[in-house]
């Protein structure tokens, strides 16, 4: 199993949470984004750098995982083509994305599109409390711990 990690839009403190799980946990994790961020020396980290441009990071690890890999990342339609792949999805904040999830998840997406191209602000998502970091570390560690048990 590998971790892959959308680096363009993954926020600096879990970044350091998944930094540190993949040390602890001595599990392969690549970080692929478009921009340069420093990464600890580290048998388990790699970073990828892809060309600028829109989901162009997506289409690499979409093109890249595999059935069993676990991707970080909160790009709802990329997690849909991630999922039909068997890979699985955590979000950054810390929520498992499923096949029985996706489709609300993206027509809930999809009718705030619409809201905000119709002059509606909604107000966006909320900064990351200290309870959003530790959802996200607690389920990071349910996740690696069952993808681990179950390549044993």
């Amino acid at each position: 199993m590998k971790v892959w990690v959308d680096a363009d839009s993954c926020p600096g403190v879990i970044r350091d949470i998944l930094v540190k799980a993949a040390q602890g946990r001595k599990v392969e994790m690549e970080f692929v984004a478009n921009h340069h961020f420093q990464l600890p020396p580290s048998p388990y980290l790699t970073w990828r750098r892809v060309p600028q441009g829109a989901d162009v990071a997506d289409q690499e690890i979409v093109a890249r995982s595999v059935a069993g890999d676990l991707v970080i990342a909160s790009d709802l339609p990329m997690a849909n083509d991630l999922i039909s792949k068997g890979v699985q999805v955590l979000t950054h904040r810390g929520e498992i994305l499923t096949k029985e999830n996706i489709k609300t998840r993206l027509n809930l997406r999809d009718f705030y599109e619409t809201m905000r191209a119709s002059g509606i602000q909604s107000g966006g998502q909320a900064t990351f409390s200290q309870t959003d970091r530790r959802e996200f570390a607690n389920a990071l560690d349910r996740a690696l711990t069952a993808a681990l048990r179950g390549s044993k």
